[in-house]
């Protein structure tokens, strides 16, 4: 039985997507975002059967322990462009360490103003880096791991549906600065946007993950240690 329950969660899982991912060819809007269509495809599939969320993520996490590599393979690309990453190290390196800082003042800040918990603020302060990260800050800090996950997803949805619109409305003209933006606020799932819009693009994205995520954790554990 836990063989058809993990069958069944990667089969629905990659039939939601892919018919998300039809539905953004035709339509061609940032609203239907694959990822954000395909999650509510599924949450509306599993209400309307009465299937029990633990069934389904049996078989979810094996798609979700693809995460690692898929993220790995990015380094192809920025070996790619490693004269780039070389001559542009520095702004690169600030980039980075910009996108970690304000990604968590801002999570912190947000809560602060909507009157939420600690905990909950503790919880979104690592919203912009990949999960298996951010699930590790918030274990650090002792915030609540599902809300980590739920903010990271919402993170890199809106990253992806937002970055060509702000890089044109902020007239950002470098692909590294608009990569470097991308991966530092919207982890691997701007990454897939910003691949999209140039390779230069995708492969700073995919740095950035790597850095922004390392910074993060750095100043996550500084603050623990102060607080």
């Amino acid at each position: 039985m836990e063989a058809l329950h993990v069958i069944f969660g990667v089969v629905i899982s990659i039939a939601a997507f892919q018919v998300a991912v039809a539905l953004n060819r035709r339509v061609h809007s940032p609203l239907l975002n694959p990822l954000l269509v395909s999650v509510a495809f599924i949450i509306i599939f599993l209400v309307v059967f009465h299937i029990p969320l633990a069934t389904y993520q049996e078989g979810a996490k094996v798609i979700s322990s693809f995460l690692g590599p898929a993220t790995a393979v990015l380094a192809y690309s920025i070996f790619r462009q490693i004269t780039v990453l070389k001559k542009h190290f520095i702004p690169i390196l600030a980039g980075c360490l910009a996108g970690s800082i304000t990604s968590m003042v801002s999570a912190w800040g947000l809560c602060e103003i909507m009157g939420l918990s600690d905990s909950i603020a503790i919880s979104t302060v690592a919203k912009s880096v990949t999960t298996p990260i951010a699930i590790g800050i918030t274990s650090t800090l002792g915030g609540v791991q599902s809300v980590t996950v739920a903010a990271v997803i919402v993170s890199g949805i809106m990253g992806s549906m937002l970055a060509p619109t702000l890089t044109r409305l902020f007239r950002v003209k470098s692909p590294i600065a608009a990569g470097v933006a991308i991966g530092a606020s919207s982890h691997a799932v701007g990454t897939v946007r910003a691949a999209q819009m140039g390779e230069l693009e995708g492969a700073m994205s995919g740095l950035a993950i790597s850095v922004s995520g390392l910074l993060t954790l750095v100043l996550a554990l500084m603050i623990h240690t102060l607080g």
